[in-house]
Order: C-alpha cells, then sequence, then structure tokens
C-alpha cells in the first residue's frame, strides 16, 4: 500500500476573526500503543536508515481546553493540569511544552488553559505528545485557523524534540494527530510518510480481543533511558533495522489475509527481546518476573509500552487463555481499550 502523504509545512486557513471569544473549546486526542519499530523513529537512526513504526490509537484520551480568561482575575494566564498556574506572562509558564506551544502560536493573554487525561502522563502511551497535539488544536481554532492533522504533528514535534530537545522521536505525534492503524515511515530528509491501514473493523476488533493491556502501578520520567537509547543508536543499527522489519511483518498480518494472531504475539515477543538490548533500564526485575507470569499462563507475546521503565504492559492473548493471563497478574489493574479511527478533533464548539 502506498503512503498517503509525506508530510512537509501546510498552510493555515485563516478565518475572519483573530480570536475565537464566544465561549470555550475542547479538544479530544487520543493515546497510542505502539506494536513495533520504536527507536526507528529516532533522527539518529532514519537520517541515515529510514525507520517505520506500526502502531494504534486508542479510545483513551487527553483532553484540552482552552478560553480568553476574564480580566477580573488577577493573573493573566491559568493553567490547570497536575499543578495549578497563575502567571501574568508566557515566559513564567513552567510546563514546558504549555509554554512553547503559547509561545509558537504568538497567543496574547488573557488565556484560561485546563487539561485532563483518562489515563496518568509519563506511562508509556505518548500522552505528552497527544498533550501538545491537542493543545495546538485547540489554540489554532482560539486564532480563529483551521489546521491539518499534518501540521500539528510537524508542529508539536517541533516543539517537543527541536525547542525542548527531548530525546524522542516522532511517532507520537503523528499518532496522535491522525489516529487509526497505522504504518508510519520515516524518512532521511526528515519528511514523514503516513499509511492507513485498510483493514476492515470485524479484523481490527478481533486484534483489540486478543489484547490486553495492564497497569504496572509505575510512572516515569523516560528521559534517561531514551537518552541513553539515542547515544547507543550508532551501535545498535542491527537491531534497530530488525525492529523496522518487524513493523513490515506485523503490518503485512493485518492487511494480507486473515491474520494469525498468536503470529503477531510472537513477533510483539521478539521485538520486546530485541528492544530490552536497547538501553539499560528498559526492563527490570519485576517487569521480566511479570512478563514471564503472563507468558507461562498463555499470552503469545507482548511488550512494555513506550520507553520501559514502569507504565503499561501489552500482551497479546488468544481469549480462552486470557483469564489465566489476568490471574496470573492478579495484582496489577487492566485496562480496557478499544481501537480509535479519529485522531485530535474539536469536541467543542460543536459546530466547528
Amino acid at each position: 500500500m502506498g503512503a498517503l502523504a509525506v508530510l512537509t509545512s501546510s498552510a493555515l486557513i485563516d478565518l475572519p476573526s483573530s480570536r475565537y471569544e464566544s465561549g470555550m473549546i475542547l479538544t479530544r486526542t487520543p493515546l497510542r500503543i505502539s506494536f513495533a519499530g520504536g527507536g526507528t523513529d529516532l533522527a539518529e537512526f532514519y537520517e541515515h536508515d529510514h525507520g517505520a513504526v506500526f502502531s494504534t490509537a486508542i479510545n483513551k484520551y487527553v483532553y484540552v481546553t482552552v478560553k480568553q480568561h476574564s480580566r477580573l482575575f488577577t493573573e493573566a494566564i491559568r493553567l490547570n493540569y497536575a499543578q495549578t498556574e497563575w502567571v501574568s506572562t508566557v515566559d513564567d509558564v513552567k510546563n514546558d511544552i504549555a509554554r512553547e506551544c503559547l509561545r509558537l502560536l504568538e497567543i496574547d493573554p488573557p488565556i484560561y488553559v485546563s487539561t485532563v487525561a483518562d489515563l496518568p502522563a509519563s506511562t508509556g502511551l505518548g500522552g505528552s505528545s497527544s498533550f501538545a497535539v491537542g493543545l495546538l488544536h485547540a489554540l489554532h481554532l482560539y486564532r480563529r485557523e483551521r489546521v491539518s492533522a499534518g501540521q500539528l504533528a510537524e508542529e508539536a514535534t517541533h516543539i517537543e524534540v527541536d525547542v525542548l530537545k527531548q530525546p524522542i522521536g516522532k511517532q507520537d505525534q503523528y499518532a496522535a494527530a491522525f489516529g487509526g492503524l497505522n504504518l508510519f515511515r520515516f524518512h532521511s530528509d526528515g519528511g514523514v510518510s503516513v499509511e492507513p491501514q485498510r483493514v476492515s473493523r470485524k479484523r481490527l476488533e478481533d486484534l483489540f480481543d486478543h489484547l490486553l493491556l495492564f497497569w504496572t502501578g509505575t510512572q516515569r520520567d523516560a528521559s534517561a533511558v531514551l537518552s541513553q537509547q539515542k547515544a547507543n543508536t550508532a551501535a545498535k543499527l542491527d537491531h534497530l533495522r530488525e525492529m523496522r522489519s518487524q513493523a513490515y511483518s506485523l503490518q503485512r498480518m493485518m492487511t494480507n489475509g486473515e491474520p494469525r494472531l498468536e503470529a503477531f504475539g510472537e513477533l510483539l515477543d521478539l521485538g520486546w527481546q530485541f528492544k530490552k538490548q536497547l538501553a539499560a533500564g528498559i526492563s527490570n526485575e519485576r517487569i521480566d518476573c511479570w512478563y514471564q507470569r503472563a507468558m507461562d499462563a498463555g499470552a503469545s507475546g507482548g511488550k512494555i509500552c513506550g520507553a520501559g521503565a514502569g507504565g503499561f504492559l501489552l500482551f497479546l492473548v488468544r481469549p480462552d487463555r486470557q483469564q489465566a493471563v489476568r490471574d496470573a497478574l492478579s495484582d496489577l489493574l487492566e485496562v480496557h481499550t478499544r481501537p480509535e479511527v479519529q485522531g485530535s478533533c474539536v469536541l467543542m464548539p460543536a459546530a466547528y
């Protein structure tokens, strides 16, 4: 299947007014599960050898609210997330992503921004990028501008990677902006090809019927692990090429005939074995123990989501074996999830 597009800059379409002043703006942006190819979306890899990631958006979201803040309040900017900030200027905002989004779109106070998510942050499901995409989406509408999914992904990547120098790749921003089940290709010139997978709803639902997601109870700052992984890229090129190949293999399984989902799980397991070798700290004794208990109980394969060291454990398990896996991981909380075909969208105002 050919690429939908190689994304470069896309123009904004200005609407009549410079600011949306008649009410509250609310965006909803999905989180994601990455199946294979993570690490090949780092510039250190794709600038020399193209990257590929196979991933899906899920029905867990980051919600962002933006509205003009009343001048009756003493602060010019109010920002609500896990903390609350009352500040006078954009430069005073401590939340890095929020500050840089406001700067990029040249938002003048007074403004109110609030965010809430279905799942905890720093857990391997791309939450920070979903926040960046969702906030940019809301702020563009606040400025009375329409914006494409491609531009949202590019702007969020620019903020997280270029401005904030986070040791992350590009996959999360594109998954959040576009939604759905996708193969993303990362090219040496910085372009990204987005290939939506034309699979039936039944096949996609069947895949999710085989997936179990467990919360390890550990939020982690992935920067240390990702920085080490980034630094190790040159020495791990063969590992990363194999992980890229696994992304293509999983994509073919889903699009060519009826997939044997046990084989899908086996590839997840193989990818996990390669992933653990990219950097120290991706796994640990507790994670390895949980993983082995699930495999012994009947899982076909699995992985830790995101950079590792905590967050969510994902397993592919035949339905008739799922209760055994749940019993084996009874000390972990299961989170039920389904596919999300839509990327970042506007919930309010409804007429948008």
